[in-house]
């Protein structure tokens, strides 16, 4: 069995995260995304600090589908530079960790 891993994204808004999780599990590279909003984010962006309405989305997928999954929510991402941070999991249910792997291809 791979090893699993969470990758926490943001997103502009629900109907862009839920555009994103729909093509990633539609195209088997995650098994499951939770979007987890609204929220506000603080960061520095060409010279400014600015403010804006996130949400978020921690997707789930095999750690050997990182790399893919990040290429393809580039492409469907409205940001130039989207936040893509993938966490190890280092443990869990093995019953779920089992489903989440075969629903990865």
């Amino acid at each position: 069995m791979e090893d699993a891993a969470f990758l926490y994204v943001t997103c502009s808004n629900d109907e862009e995260a839920k555009t994103i999780a729909r093509a990633l599990v539609n195209d088997r590279l995650i098994a499951c995304a939770n979007i987890l909003g609204p929220m506000t984010s603080v960061y520095r962006w060409e010279g400014a600090v600015a403010e804006d309405g996130e949400v978020a989305m921690i997707l789930k997928t095999r750690s050997d589908m990182t790399v893919h999954v990040t290429e393809r929510i580039k492409i469907l991402h409205s940001y130039d530079l989207p936040c893509v941070i993938s966490l190890p999991v280092q443990g869990g249910n093995p019953d779920f960790l089992a489903w989440l792997n075969g629903e990865v291809d």
